[in-house]
């Protein structure tokens, strides 16, 4: 199963920095790897999510449960390690897209030739901020809405931006976990100045 969601992937960034998005169809990814249309949806929601290599299903709830059992305090107050813990599932959901150095290139590649991959994973990105403030209003005890629930998966979220942009700069010299503890640690300096 893992060798045919990776040639799906393989293929369709492939594909995508050949031709764009709009140059290849379902099909013919369908087609090069020798799976069916159904076999496709079965691992991909979309040719977007097969290019940038995520899948249609994920099980995060191990991370999200080692998550939420980290709080440390009474409702409503924050865990003095909520930016950590909040850190550790983010390497968590890493280490489960697989990104190999070697697929950098091709990857590259492929957002350059077409745009929309950037707005597809902005969209992609929303879509877990909302998952993950859920998940720290339960985690916390906080209110529904709640605004330092906002803030704190927004934090995360310009940290896990800033160290994607820079490991796409350099994947072979240091690993991701590396760069993003940096910026983390970054973060906690400018906090605790």
């Amino acid at each position: 199963m893992a060798a045919t969601s990776a040639r799906m992937v393989d293929v369709s960034r492939q594909l995508t920095a050949e031709r764009g998005l709009s140059g290849f169809t379902i099909e013919d990814v369908c087609e090069q790897v020798g799976v069916s249309r159904r076999t496709f949806f079965n691992y991909f929601a979309s040719k977007e999510n097969a290019v940038l290599g995520l899948p249609a299903r994920v099980d995060g709830s191990e991370q999200e449960e080692v998550f939420l059992n980290g709080s440390t305090t009474k409702s409503g107050e924050l865990s003095p390690n909520l930016i950590t813990d909040l850190g550790a599932l983010i390497i968590a959901r890493w280490h489960q897209l697989n990104l190999q150095p070697s697929d950098i290139p091709m990857l590259k590649a492929a957002f350059e030739r077409e745009p929309r991959l950037a707005t597809h994973l902005l969209q992609q990105a929303a879509e877990n901020s909302k998952i993950d403030i859920a998940l720290l209003e339960r985690r916390e005890g906080l209110a529904p809405g709640d605004i330092r629930a906002k803030a704190a998966v927004h934090l995360i979220g310009s940290v896990l931006q800033m160290t994607t942009e820079q490991f796409f700069q350099s994947p072979k010299t240091t690993s991701f976990e590396v760069i993003f503890e940096q910026h983390l640690s970054a973060v906690r300096d400018v906090f605790a100045a």
